[in-house]
């Protein structure tokens, strides 16, 4: 297990005062902007290495959001993948470039942390994919997403804690043999940012998850820990 440091750069940063919307990596946090904001955002995933041969794989996500109402916010999304896997054990070689699929995201905010001791968000989510984000297979992929994200300035205007729990229930149908897996992620994700000086963060984060076979957690079937930072390259503008 290692711990990495990341520095994320994210536009709503100011001294004094920070958004925790955007400013972790696979996290999220409790703020959602304010009554008619509206934005649009991309973001880079890009995942690497396999034990023998050579493994490249990137998402490109373009999303717009804006929140209608007071404490809700609405995402939409879609996003194109591109691979490169030749030579890797267990694997079928490929090369891919194709629109991977399109998400929904719908937050509430139950507490704001500016009045309350600790920010609380709950975020709905749903998505359909069109390929296997591993391997790159074509498949009928939906998946859904429950998690519920709490922080709280650790200390006031210059550092924040978050803490994530997840629930991901998943059901895909592969189109090459027509078989169908229904399976489930549960997790929990901790971060913290620092505030170096205006619009500079620096933190890390930690998330734990465990996969089950099915939508009811009935049997386990891996578990992993990722500790340090996430590579991101974000772009977000507002929109008036």
């Amino acid at each position: 297990m290692a711990l990495a440091l990341g520095i994320f750069m994210p536009l709503q940063a100011v001294a004094g005062d920070i958004d925790t919307e955007h400013i972790f990596g696979f996290m999220i946090g409790s703020d959602i902007g304010s009554i008619g904001e509206r934005e649009f955002q991309s973001q880079t995933t890009g995942r690497f290495g396999k034990s023998g041969g050579r493994y490249r794989a990137g998402e490109q996500e373009f999303e717009l959001e804006w929140v209608p109402a007071k404490d809700v916010r609405i995402e939409i999304g879609s996003s194109m993948s591109a691979y490169q896997i030749p030579g890797v054990s267990g694997l079928p070689d490929r090369r891919a470039f194709a629109w991977q699929g399109a998400s929904i995201d719908v937050r509430y905010r139950f507490l704001d942390r500016e009045i309350a001791p600790v920010g609380m968000t709950l975020a709905v989510d749903g998505e359909f994919s069109r390929m296997d984000e591993a391997n790159a297979a074509r498949i009928q992929g939906y998946g859904a997403g429950i998690t519920l994200a709490l922080d709280r300035e650790i200390v006031p205007g210059v550092a924040v804690a978050a803490i994530n729990l997840i629930y991901q229930p998943e059901w895909t149908r592969r189109l090459d043999t027509g078989r169908v897996d229904r399976d489930s992620v549960l997790g929990a994700s901790f971060g913290v940012m620092a505030q170096a000086h205006a619009g500079l963060l620096l933190g890390g984060e930690a998330r734990y998850l465990r996969r089950y076979e099915g939508t009811g957690l009935s049997e386990i079937t891996g578990q992993a820990l990722f500790v340090g930072p996430r590579p991101m390259s974000s772009y977000r503008l507002d929109l008036a």
